[in-house]
């Protein structure tokens, strides 16, 4: 028979080795780069020394702060952060002025020059009065089914594209427009056509379109409930449907667009729309796609055609091949630390660059799946390492490169299976509000602490005879009625 003496120190031990792990979770919390508020780039760079490991070029990351907690909250959730790290691993340039920052591009023909897009969350009072629907390219039907739900927020959006050059810190607005509202209304996503036009990911009105950046006006335009049902896909329609996250002008004039709440990329053809028969993933089939960011699309030249996607629900990365008119899974990475990834990169030497936004970290695997160098960072939404092409236009497919996926061992492949256990959308909203050091061992130890420190607590009670005391009680209080 156990004894009093070994349950409590049983019960103590689980109390005392949980907490040790979220102490040592505290401990190395990733946090933010650094705050730098106020200061000039060149006191930052005096500032700074190795602040994370060495790495051949330059290494830009975007970060995107907790909408739940808010700018006005502290902590390093608090804000978002724009940081470039030099290639040994000081700080180039650091910009945290922005609510939010997005996707991030290199300037062709330069070397230290990015383009971004970013959100301004701004108050009511700032918002325009005249949305000036026709520069939109927007009738007034659809306008007023969208102001319906974003409309009475009592705040809007300014979502823009800026251009930077890291050794200097000169910034330069590119061009820029407000969106009523805040959550589902940001621009994530924009991609240079050439001198004057951008193609923009439009998460507002659930479309893509082509803006000319000098003069404002939008042209052509791609509504997704010409080819997808808004009753019967996606979220919400029209609070958040499609979710269009990204997008990416292919070098045979098509468009590459993710639409996260339908669980898909799209192609699309400026002459005749959807391409059906080159869509990869679909509604609710979790084993392709889940609601997923970035995806990258990988040309014949390189291997291809292939796509490298940030499966961000499923917790991992993918590829895909496409052959004889279907698309074949190719090659997986993942750990039991992903958690909600939205960014991958194939770089030319075949590894692969990472953003694991719930991880808080920015990490490249090789070709065998191990991690080769990694920056702990909160919450960071895409990463561009500068020298290797615009994301994974320069990187082999998987099959060319002949890649391995991550070989799993019995810690890792535990954890994948906790988590596998849970589906990923409930997760990563927990994940998505917890304190950045919290992560999924962290919180099941807050867990087996909590019901380790009651479960003793009610034995305590037993062995002090509190229960038969109150049951005594309670038959005596019976007798006397």
């Amino acid at each position: 028979m156990v004894s009093k003496r070994m349950l409590r120190l049983f019960f103590a031990g689980l109390v005392i080795l949980s907490g040790l792990a979220v102490v040592n979770a505290y401990a190395t919390n990733p946090g933010s780069s650094a705050d730098f508020r106020g200061k000039t780039q060149s006191e930052i760079r005096a500032e700074t020394g190795q602040m994370v490991p060495p790495r051949q070029n330059i290494t830009v990351i975007a970060t995107d702060s907790n909408s739940w907690l808010g700018r006005e909250a502290s902590g390093p959730r608090a804000r978002a952060e724009l940081v470039a790290f030099n290639p040994n691993g000081s700080i180039l340039y650091y910009n945290d002025s922005h609510t939010r920052y997005w996707d991030v591009d290199p300037v062709k023909g330069t070397k230290t020059t990015v383009e971004y897009s970013y959100a301004e969350h701004l108050k009511k009072a700032e918002c325009p009065t005249d949305w000036n629907l026709s520069r939109r390219n927007v009738d007034q039907e659809t306008w007023n089914t969208y102001m319906d739900v974003h409309g009475e927020v009592g705040a809007c959006t300014r979502n823009g594209i800026e251009r930077v050059n890291l050794t200097t810190g000169d910034v330069t607005p590119i061009w820029s427009e407000v969106t009523p509202g805040k959550e589902a209304t940001r621009y994530h996503d924009v991609d240079r056509l050439n001198e004057t036009h951008f193609v923009v990911a439009d998460i507002f009105l659930d479309r893509v379109f082509i803006v000319n950046a000098t003069s404002g006006t939008v042209g052509w335009t791609w509504n997704a409930s010409d080819a997808l049902s808004t009753s019967k896909t996606g979220g919400p329609y029209p609070d958040d449907w499609t979710h269009i996250n990204n997008v990416q002008a292919l070098d045979d004039g098509r468009i590459a667009v993710s639409a996260r709440n339908n669980d898909r990329v799209l192609f699309l053809d400026r002459g005749s729309g959807l391409e059906k028969n080159w869509t990869l993933g679909k509604e609710d089939d979790y084993d392709v796609l889940y609601e997923q960011h970035n995806p990258d699309f990988i040309n014949e030249s390189n291997g291809g055609p292939a796509e490298l996607v940030a499966d961000s629900e499923n917790n991992r990365v993918v590829e895909y091949q496409r052959e004889n008119g279907s698309w074949e899974r190719t090659w997986t990475w993942q750990d039991s630390k992903m958690q909600w990834p939205r960014d991958a990169d194939r770089l030319p030497n075949g590894h692969t660059l990472i953003t694991d936004s719930n991880g808080n970290r920015v990490f490249e695997v090789n070709e065998k799946g191990k991690i080769v160098w990694d920056v702990q960072i909160a919450f960071p939404y895409e990463a561009e390492r500068l020298g290797t092409g615009d994301e994974s236009a320069s990187g082999p497919s998987a099959q060319k490169a002949a890649l391995k996926s991550r070989s799993n061992g019995v810690v890792n492949q535990f954890w994948i299976g906790v988590k596998d256990a849970i589906p990923g959308k409930y997760l990563n909203g927990l994940m998505y509000i917890t304190p950045v050091w919290i992560g999924v061992p962290e919180l099941f130890a807050v867990l087996v602490g909590t019901l380790s420190l009651l479960t003793w607590g009610l034995f305590e009670l037993k062995w002090a005879g509190v229960f038969t005391s109150v049951r005594q009680r309670i038959e005596s209080l019976n007798e006397t009625r």
